[in-house]
């Protein structure tokens, strides 16, 4: 099979394209060649940049199908296609669950969830355009290959090469021990695929020419953000205390996994049409170990988000105080 990765060298599409070489895919990654260029050197690389426009590299050859991780607004979406043409059997899009509209949604939703508004324009990403801009990449991918075209929707994706950081700020937490801050509640249900998963399910879809859309959820098993914690520390080999802590000591713009409580159906959304299709189901106590292992090799560098141990320290003994 054919592939063309567009993206290719960063987590998920890092872990899409070692799958598909696994897989004994002739694979062919498109992208600007800045992040590890040295990466995949049995796979054929494109030159290109999709910030600027420039797809003259994709003017020539043919594919079985596109797997598109790199694109966050329509004009780049359209312009893939526009360059490709037909010369590609299958598109498929990797979108992202932030198409759905985030209130007055029903647990265990599925594909039909109602949508967000397109959005065409805009000059940031940010929590506000995000959704919109990929659900009219959505709409343009599907006007122009109809049943050729595939949509993945994933959750909170976690595994090694995460810059997304989530699952790792709690790995490396739990992974100390001790009286843990969560400025949240314990109970709230949570999501997230391991990116082999994600990469797994894409390569089936592409295998099997499968149409439509599909969430990209896990762990297999529900679980709660209580329930991930204590499992980063049991892989950890560590104890741990949650000291659940008012949601405004937590510093901007984020904390990690953590959601209000009207926002937690979108923590809790059916997987079914995917594992169906061939979603695997990796434990989570192994992606938190691989991601531990992954993050303490490289040395562990600052997060960006979360607590630091200083902060966390300050906000327990206040916890303490009260």
């Amino acid at each position: 099979m054919r592939i063309l990765v567009l993206g290719g060298t960063s987590f998920v599409g890092r872990a899409i394209a070692a799958d598909a070489l696994r897989s004994g895919a002739e694979v062919t990654l498109f992208n600007r060649g800045r992040t590890n260029p040295g990466l995949f050197p049995e796979a054929r690389h494109l030159r290109g940049d999709r910030d600027t426009g420039d797809y003259a590299a994709l003017r020539t050859g043919e594919w079985d199908a596109v797997v598109d991780v790199t694109g966050y607004r329509p004009r780049q979406v359209d312009q893939a296609m526009t360059a490709l043409g037909d010369r590609v059997g299958r598109y498929l899009f990797v979108s992202s669950h932030a198409v759905y509209h985030r209130s007055g949604l029903a647990p265990h939703s599925d594909e039909s969830a109602p949508l967000r508004a397109p959005l065409r324009e805009a000059e940031e990403l940010s929590e506000e355009t995000y959704g919109r801009l990929k659900v009219a990449c959505e709409q343009d991918v599907t006007a122009r290959y109809g049943d050729r075209a595939t949509i993945v929707r994933p959750g909170k994706v976690a595994g090694p090469h995460d810059e997304q950081r989530g699952l790792t700020y709690w790995a490396r937490r739990a992974a100390r021990g001790g009286r843990i801050a969560l400025p949240g509640r314990p109970e709230q249900p949570v999501q997230v695929v391991d990116s082999r998963d994600l990469a797994r399910l894409v390569l089936r879809l592409l295998q099997d020419g499968r149409p439509g859309a599909f969430h990209a959820v896990g762990p297999a098993e529900p679980t709660t953000l209580g329930g991930l914690i204590a499992t980063c520390a049991e892989v950890a080999g560590t104890g741990i205390e949650l000291v659940p802590v008012p949601p405004e000591t937590a510093p901007p713009p984020f904390f990690p996994l953590v959601r209000a409580e009207p926002l937690w159906p979108g923590q809790q959304r059916d997987p079914s049409r995917a594992r169906a299709a061939g979603l695997p189901a990796t434990p989570l106590a192994v992606t938190a170990a691989d991601v531990l292992a992954w993050d303490r090799e490289r040395g562990e560098p600052p997060l960006g988000h979360g607590f630091t141990p200083e902060q966390e320290a300050l906000v327990l003994a206040a916890h303490d105080a009260r």
